[in-house]
């Protein structure tokens, strides 16, 4: 794959909405659109090139058309994003001013960390109950990346897909489907491991395999038992780990 672009307009004009539903730890995280990290966020660089790092609004766009692509879909949810640890700055010309003294266009931010998650259409069953709704994300931290190096260098990214996701900005994700530490140098490279995991995963074979554990049922003992067990594997000795 050659010279990865996207759309900006199919993740904005032809988004459908989301419902209230979160698979977020908040934590301290806060709620943002793309629209204004693309608007108002300034982009890290290299510092040795000063050549900018693959920035929080192309790997949402990467994730968003890489699931378009897999599962056959014209229009997404507008992905859900959480963003923490903000890096805040200023122009050079308010360095002088006091912090409560600067107006918004002397203010520079971006945020270290954004969580993304979104829920893709038709993709749904009932189990005793539960509804399920299939779903795909990522996380983009910068803190893992090194960018006091050239631009050569390869940037930290996740991905996951699954029906039951919990996530963080923490880089903390929990799935019940799949998850992918992926580093890349390229958009190209970067939607092609997208593709290459959302692409292996089973959706249907999932849904059975979730389906079938209907099927067994535990009594308040035994689940207290696999607790207590669990609790204490990590005093086993390594023979008996193993």
């Amino acid at each position: 794959m050659e010279n990865f672009q996207v759309q900006q307009s199919t993740i904005n004009s032809e988004s459908i909405p989301r419902k209230n539903r979160s698979g977020f730890i908040e934590a301290n995280t806060v709620p943002i659109q793309l629209g204004e990290i693309r608007d108002k966020h300034i982009i890290p660089v290299f510092l040795k090139d000063n050549e900018p790092a693959i920035s929080q609004v192309e790997f949402v766009e990467v994730l968003t058309e890489a699931a378009k692509e897999v599962f056959s879909i014209s229009a997404l949810p507008n992905p859900e994003l959480r963003v923490s640890h903000p890096i805040k700055g200023r122009v050079y010309e308010a360095r002088h001013k006091k912090a409560n003294d600067l107006m918004d266009n002397e203010k520079t931010i971006y945020y270290e960390r954004l969580a993304a998650l979104i829920t893709i259409p038709g993709f749904t069953d009932e189990i005793s109950g539960n509804t399920l709704e299939l779903q795909v994300g990522g996380v983009k931290a910068y803190n893992l990346d090194n960018l006091n190096s050239t631009k050569g260098s390869k940037e930290h990214f996740k991905f996951f897909v699954g029906f039951q996701n919990t996530v963080c900005t923490n880089l903390c994700i929990s799935t019940d489907g799949a998850k992918l530490d992926f580093q890349a140098r390229s958009l190209d490279e970067l939607y092609a491991g997208a593709l290459s995991l959302f692409s292996d995963y089973n959706a249907e074979c999932h849904l059975q395999s979730i389906n079938g554990l209907t099927d067994y049922a535990l009594t308040e003992k035994q689940f207290a038992q696999i607790v207590g067990k669990s609790r204490l594997y990590q005093y086993l000795p390594k023979e008996e780990k193993q």
